[in-house]
């Protein structure tokens, strides 16, 4: 047990010491984006992987979007949703990401050779990153599960006190 602790801790040392790589995705306009361009905003920000056929993924997605309203009359963030479907399914992602209306308040960004999700050590989706001001991972997890979105607003609150 002891030793599970351990690693929990240094896991989660390892992820808060973590910043945001730069990568090249491409964004809804079909354009390069390098990854780093997200920090120059400066504000706390979700980031979320995610792929078309990850239930849990699109739940916890819509859970954000429906509560987006409300939780941006508390804080100033964005939410960042990283599609890591392949060059095969691209044109499906996007459709699908702009269908359920989430173009319209997240940046959205294609990360079709998984180089994005590689380093940010992403190895299942849903996985949900919370970053803050400065750039640096403040909070992580995977899965999702109905309800969850509200720890992940109460670290991003929590982060953008920082």
């Amino acid at each position: 047990m002891r030793s599970i602790l351990l690693s929990l801790v240094l896991f989660v040392s390892a992820v808060a010491a973590a910043q945001v790589p730069s990568v090249t995705v491409e964004n809804s306009k079909g354009e390069s984006f390098d990854t780093s361009v997200l920090l120059e905003e400066g504000t706390p920000m979700i980031i979320s992987f995610w792929s078309t056929s990850c239930k849990p993924c699109i739940r916890e997605l819509d859970a954000v979007y429906e509560s987006l309203p409300d939780w941006l009359d508390e804080v100033d963030f964005r939410v960042v949703a990283v599609s890591t479907d392949d060059n095969r399914l691209l044109a499906k992602a996007k459709s699908f990401a702009e269908g359920r209306g989430w173009g319209e308040d997240f940046t959205l960004l294609f990360d079709k050779n998984q180089d994005f999700m590689r380093a940010m050590n992403v190895s299942v989706v849903p996985h949900v990153f919370v970053v803050d001001s400065k750039g640096k991972i403040v909070f992580s997890h995977t899965s999702y599960v109905q309800g969850g979105e509200v720890e992940l607003f109460e670290a991003v609150k929590k982060a953008s006190r920082k």
